[in-house]
Formats: structure tokens, C-alpha cells, sequence
């Protein structure tokens, strides 16, 4: 691979006279606010469906169409910040993600509410983008660490807060009231970044490629699609519409990277891959983000089908382990500045290692306090590995990659997200058929919750073998420095 092929990515401007933290402040705000939404309406979703009157299946598109949306944009992210200026990229997004928010608290029936979440989706993809290749531009390798680790404490702290934050709200008002309240905050956002949003990058309005954009639509849209809906009730994965999605989605992404390798303009510069750090982080993230999907989604089974707990007290079990993930994030940021990537990301493995091994040991006696102390450890850990992990990979990247690099590793990380609780979900699925089939009384309450808990053993299995996968590969981590010009 030839990196001199690479195209030419948005021109940082001269940022030594700017000031970061009214710029960082402006980010976050949006960034907080329209990644807080995706988790906002999911516990909304059983009272949905007897309000607009359409069957759970049909109500998932919500989500998965929210996913679907995401993963389609983000890889274009690259190209776009190449075409519009820092502050027209993010104050688009904030408007469109505005829009969408208005449309869903007013929607008079499920389509208007779909159209209205697709536009959120389509703000929220833009914005994460943006985001980190500002922070790219702005400061440099050694106080990054800091700056992502802000971040980190956004993307972990607003959908945490998520599923609590909406069953509080829905105790006492209507589910619109979910929209209602947070358009004023993406309306101040829009109005703060206004006045202290500045560019730090000029456009360099490079070729577009259509066929890539075909591509990548129809790679990334048909694998998260699939995988997304693959639970959803339609046969799983005997489905047509599952794997003939996959199957068309896998398809059109080995196209779509053949020319990305060929073209001399790529959406996607999959060159970023010859900075070895850059791809051993890739492969290293895609293992925590499904690690950290997979669990989200398999606990709530747990404590819901085998516990007998509330929505509302699952959601603040798995509370204070991702409030604390997100409190820390600027903490290991900055101890990621001063001590390098391996003092976080190896003992954070080590220790994601034992307790994954202990998630394999719980039980229906197992007490709540244990749940509650192994997910705090388990979000603890992952704090220490992705947002260093991610720092490390991109700082060894040079400027001109910097757009291609944040598209990759986001568009990734969503795609093992989706992939994520598809499989952990159907490895739990299948465990707990067996285990009832086998079962002298099926219907037994008791064994119901004892299939549920051998169900979520088998998938804490296969999460306990991805963290050893992750702790081999973070022995080779390295502190990366951007190579020169």
C-alpha cells in the first residue's frame, strides 16, 4: 500500500491561538445530549406499543433503524469533514438531530415517530465523528488523553443515565415528555456552539466517489440490519431477511474495501491500517464494544427473567457501574498522558479477564450486591482500556488520516455492537432451549430461571474467551507517536 495515495483530508487551520475549552464545551454538549437519546426510549417501548397500536416487532424499528442509520453515516463522516467546516458539520447535525427530536414529541401516529427518529439517528451519526477528529486537530499527542477521556465520560454517561433517567420521567408524564425535555437542551447547544464554536479545519472538497458510498450503504446497512434484527422473532437466523441481508451486506463490503485499496480519492482510507497500533487497537475495540454490548443486553435477561426484578431496578443495578465508567474516563485519560497506554490497557484486561471468569459462576442465589460489584468492576476495566486504547491507535496517525481513522473505529465499534448482542443473544437463546429441553418440568417457574442463568453461562463463556483474546493482544501494545509528514 502506497501512502502517498492517501487523500488530503480537511486542512487543520492554526489552532496555537484558539481557545480549546470553549470548543471541547460546545462538543460535548451536543454530544452528550444526542447520544443520551438513543437509550432514552427503550423503556418506553412496551407502553408504545399500546399507544400507536402496532406489534413489537413493528416497534423495533425504531432502534433498528436507529442503528441502521448510524452505521450507514458514519463512514461517509470522513468524506464530509472533508466538504464542510467544523462548524457546519456539527451545527447540521445538532439541527437535523433537533428536527427529529420536535417531530418525535409531536408525532401524531408510529411514522412520523420513525421519521423522526431516523433524523435523531442522523445527527447522532454525524456528531461522534466530528467530535473526535476535532479533538485530533486541537491538541496535540500528549495531552489527548485528557481530552478523549472527556469524551469517554459523555459516550458512557448519557446512556447510562438513559433507561433510569426515562422511568423516572414516565412515572408521572406521557412518553412524549421523553422528546419534549431534551429539545431545549439541543436547542441551547445549537445556540452555544453559534457563538463559541470555531473551525479547525479548512474543506478540501476532494472527489466524490458514488460507487463507494453505494458500497459502504449497502456493506454496513445489511450487517448491522441483519444482526439487529436477527431477535427480533422472524425465524432468527433461518430467516431470509437475516442472512440474505448479512449475506448481501458482507458481500458489497468486500467490494467496497477492493476499492477503496484501488481508487486514488477513498471515502474509507482503509491505509490507515498499515500504522500496526492503529490496527491492533481496531481489533482490540471491536472485542470491548461487543464485550460491552453484549453485556448490557444479557444482564437485564438475567435479572428480569431469572431474578424477577423490575425494569426500573435493573436499570439501577447497572446504574452505578456506568456512571462510574464515565466519571473516570478523565481520569485514566489523563493517567494515559502521563503513564502511556500499557499501565492502563494491560492491567484493565487482566482484570476484565477474572471478572468475566466470575460471571460464569453466578447463580439464581447469587446475591444483588454481587451483580452490583462485578458490573462497577467490569465497566471499571473497560474505562481503563477503550478511550486509552483508542488515543494510542489514532495519535500514531498522521493529520491526513485523521478523518479516515475516527470513521473506521466508530463505524467498527458500531457494527460489533449490533453484531455483539445478535450473538451473545442467540448463544443464550440456544443454551436455555437445551437446558429446558432436557428439563423434566419446562414449565416449572424455578427451572425456567435456572435455564436463563445456563443460558447466560454459555455466553459469559464466549465473552470470559473474548477478554483473554483482548489481554493477548494488549501484551503488544505499544505508545505510538505520529510519524512525520
Amino acid at each position: 500500500m502506497n501512502s502517498t495515495a492517501a487523500s488530503s483530508p480537511a486542512a487543520p487551520v492554526d489552532v496555537g491561538n484558539v481557545k480549546r475549552l470553549p470548543i471541547l464545551i460546545s462538543l460535548i454538549i451536543g454530544a452528550f445530549f444526542s447520544i443520551l437519546n438513543e437509550t432514552l426510549l427503550n423503556i418506553a417501548f412496551p407502553q408504545l406499543v399500546i399507544e400507536l397500536n402496532v406489534s413489537p416487532s413493528t416497534l423495533q424499528w425504531l432502534a433498528t433503524g436507529y442503528m441502521l442509520v448510524v452505521g450507514v453515516l458514519v463512514p461517509a463522516s470522513a468524506l464530509l469533514v472533508q466538504w464542510f467546516t467544523t462548524r457546519q458539520m456539527f451545527l447540521g447535525a445538532m439541527i437535523l438531530f433537533a428536527i427529529g427530536t420536535l417531530i418525535c414529541g409531536i408525532a401524531p401516529g408510529f411514522s412520523f415517530l420513525l421519521v423522526g427518529r431516523l433524523l435523531q439517528a442522523g445527527g447522532t451519526g454525524l456528531m461522534l465523528p466530528v467530535l473526535m477528529n476535532t479533538i485530533l486537530v486541537l491538541y496535540p499527542p500528549e495531552k489527548r488523553g485528557a481530552a478523549m477521556g472527556s469524551i469517554g465520560l459523555v459516550i458512557m454517561f448519557a446512556p447510562a443515565i438513559g433507561p433510569t433517567l426515562s422511568g423516572l420521567i414516565l412515572e408521572s408524564l406521557q412518553w412524549r415528555w421523553l422528546f419534549f425535555l431534551v429539545l431545549p437542551f439541543a436547542i441551547f447547544s445549537i445556540v452555544f456552539a453559534f457563538i463559541y464554536l470555531k473551525n479547525v479545519s479548512t474543506p478540501t472538497k476532494p472527489k466524490v466517489d458514488v460507487l463507494s458510498i453505494v458500497l459502504s450503504t449497502l456493506g454496513f446497512g445489511g450487517i448491522v440490519y441483519g444482526f439487529s434484527s436477527s431477535g427480533e422473532g422472524h425465524g432468527g437466523w433461518s430467516s431470509p431477511q437475516v442472512y440474505g441481508t448479512v449475506l448481501v451486506g458482507a458481500v458489497a463490503l468486500l467490494l467496497f474495501v477492493f476499492r477503496q485499496l484501488r481508487v486514488r480519492e477513498p471515502l474509507m482510507d482503509l491505509r490507515a491500517f498499515q500504522f500496526p497500533m492503529f490496527s491492533l487497537t481496531t481489533v482490540l475495540l471491536i472485542i470491548m464494544m461487543m464485550t460491552l454490548f453484549s453485556t448490557m443486553s444479557l444482564l437485564p435477561f438475567l435479572f428480569q427473567g431469572a431474578l424477577g426484578l423490575t425494569v426500573f431496578a435493573s436499570g439501577l443495578l447497572m446504574l452505578p457501574g456506568s456512571l462510574l465508567n464515565g466519571l473516570i474516563s478523565p481520569l485514566t485519560g489523563k493517567l494515559f498522558d502521563k503513564f502511556g497506554p500499557r499501565a492502563l490497557v494491560i492491567p484493565g484486561t487482566a482484570f476484565l479477564v477474572v471478572i468475566m471468569w466470575f460471571f460464569t459462576q453466578v447463580s439464581v442465589e447469587t446475591p444483588k450486591t454481587t451483580f452490583l460489584i462485578l458490573h462497577i468492576c467490569m465497566m471499571v476495566a473497560i474505562s481503563m482500556i477503550m478511550m486509552p486504547a483508542q488515543t494510542n491507535g489514532l495519535n500514531q496517525l498522521p493529520p491526513r488520516y485523521y478523518p479516515h481513522g475516527t470513521a473506521i473505529l466508530n463505524t467498527l465499534q458500531q457494527v460489533a455492537g449490533a453484531i455483539g448482542v445478535a450473538f451473545f443473544i442467540s448463544v443464550m437463546s440456544s443454551g436455555q432451549r437445551r437446558f429446558l429441553e432436557q428439563s423434566a418440568n419446562p414449565t416449572s417457574p424455578a427451572q425456567v430461571a435456572e435455564a436463563m442463568v445456563a443460558g447466560v453461562h454459555n455466553a459469559f463463556m464466549i465473552g470470559f474467551g473474548f477478554a483473554v483474546v483482548a489481554l493477548i493482544l494488549a501484551l503488544f501494545t505499544k505508545r505510538t507517536q505520529a510519524p512525520k509528514q
